[in-house]
């Protein structure tokens, strides 16, 4: 009897050292692969499909290991990379630490919501939850009363395999919520805003006059000044925003004159109904402390930059110089003046 309960222990013994050195062996992978586990995988059902697919050696060694070092319940959907030649232990140890690969989706400072949304609804491994992706559907989702243009804010977001499109949106509004209020607290006195809303109107206006970081609050205060003056604001993108897609690239005096456009500020006093694009966090600052001085003309300068005016005369002498980077016969870089509309129109 002690004899064969010897006996047994030693088999024991043999089979655990057996098991052990097994578990050694290294995974088949000669490079790094990506795995995918989704909720409700479980390691034996995925290790069986591991060893199917050719890179895991035994499926069965791989449950006994995790049974033997209390790992069994370590999985976390997401996608993995797994590094070559892994012993079984090692792989255990890297699916219960490693973090899940992660993508990213990028806002961009000055695009329309339409094409934020279209990011959205293309960017890889993201569950599209809402179809079809709309700003109808945005609005209903973040519960907006108002046209949910220039809601999200511009940022590069990152998530990972098996997060929803809705999250994107909802934690984009969040953010543009927290930054538009950082900014408005930090705002100088005497502007021409009732809210933070039509701060971030005038930021998304400024966001797509100019690229150019350094000339945002000088195009904010041309802007402000002519509100506080009662003067239009004679902008070409509100116009062009107004016409949607029908929209061609090519603005016409036609455009210009027609107020049944309510994004038309050459026919319409005052901010536009909403935003016009996505406005980042420099737009608002721009917007909410704008450059003190003079100016209430601009012209592009073809450059990128643009050329700023406090007169009439300098204004029209900037669009005689810089008028051969205009696009087109109507295209206009800067506001006109009231009085002069018509005049403008016809030079610009």
């Amino acid at each position: 009897m002690k004899r064969i309960i010897r006996l047994g222990g030693v088999i024991a013994l043999l089979a655990i050292a057996l098991v052990l050195g097994l578990s050694q062996l290294p995974t088949n992978n000669e490079q790094t692969i990506r795995i995918e586990i989704t909720p409700g995988d479980t390691l034996s059902g995925l290790s069986r499909q591991w060893q199917q697919d050719g890179w895991l050696p035994s499926a069965l060694l791989l449950r006994i290991q995790a049974k033997l070092s209390g790992q069994s319940r370590i999985l976390r959907p997401g996608e993995y990379d797994i590094p070559a030649s892994l012993t079984a232990s090692q792989l255990l140890n890297h699916l219960a630490s490693a973090s899940p690969v992660a993508y990213r989706v990028t806002l961009i400072e000055g695009h329309d919501l339409r094409e934020a949304l279209s990011a959205i609804s293309t960017a890889p491994k993201l569950i599209q939850d809402i179809k079809p992706l709309t700003p109808e559907a945005v609005s209903a989702l973040l519960q907006l009363d108002i046209n949910p243009e220039g809601q999200l804010y511009p940022d590069t977001y990152v998530y990972h395999s098996g997060d929803k499109a809705s999250v994107i949106i909802q934690q984009a509004h969040q953010r543009l919520q927290e930054q538009l209020q950082q900014a408005w607290q930090l705002r100088a006195s005497g502007l021409p805003y009732s809210s933070p809303q039509q701060a971030l109107i005038m930021a998304s206006i400024v966001e797509k006059e100019t690229g150019a970081a350094a000339e945002r609050p000088m195009i904010a205060g041309v802007f402000v000044r002519r509100l506080q003056k009662n003067m239009r604001l004679e902008t070409d993108p509100t116009v062009i925003y107004g016409l949607g897609p029908e929209f061609d690239g090519n603005l016409r005096k036609k455009h210009l004159q027609d107020r049944s456009n309510p994004y038309n500020t050459y026919r319409h006093k005052g901010l536009p109904p909403g935003p016009i694009a996505l406005a980042g966090r420099a737009a608002m600052d721009a917007a909410l402390n704008p450059q003190d001085g003079d100016e209430l003309y601009f012209v592009a300068k073809g450059d990128g930059s643009h050329q700023f005016s406090a007169t009439l005369e300098e204004h029209s002498a900037a669009v005689r110089r810089y008028q051969i980077y205009r696009r087109t016969k109507d295209y206009r870089s800067a506001p006109a003046p009231q009085s002069t509309q018509e005049e403008q129109q016809s030079t610009l």
